[in-house]
């Protein structure tokens, strides 16, 4: 997908769906998930290669995509941590940590995003 939004659309993870939100401007990338208490689905940041949860009230997961949306590397952060970027990552995925086991993202795996009828 060339030019990325703003918006909702669906993560799918091995026959697995989930609600996702896309911060594609820096505005929604720069707030992410701060002042939330959680999150249903995930959050999909692009472009973007790392992320940090200071500020934030929840430990998440974290899987850095590559350009062709394959999991580079899955981790959980604790509030008040750095993750250190990944060079092939060109975007991030975030969600309530433990969510991403559930949906069988691991490294390896390619998901899909649609967004508004396009699909990445």
């Amino acid at each position: 997908m060339g030019s990325w939004v703003d918006g909702r659309g669906v993560l799918e993870v091995a026959g697995v769906e989930v609600a996702v939100e896309v911060a594609a401007s820096y505005r929604a990338r720069t707030r992410g998930l701060l002042g939330r208490d959680g999150i249903v689905g995930a959050l999909l940041l692009t472009p973007a290669s790392g992320v940090h949860t200071f500020g934030m009230r929840f430990a998440i997961d974290v899987a850095y995509l590559s350009r062709d949306f394959v999991v580079v590397d899955v981790c959980t952060l604790r509030p008040g941590r750095l993750g250190r970027p990944r060079l092939r990552a060109r975007h991030v995925v975030e969600a309530e940590a433990g969510a991403m086991a559930g949906w069988g993202l691991r490294p390896g795996v390619r998901v899909r995003v649609r967004v508004g009828g396009a699909r990445g």
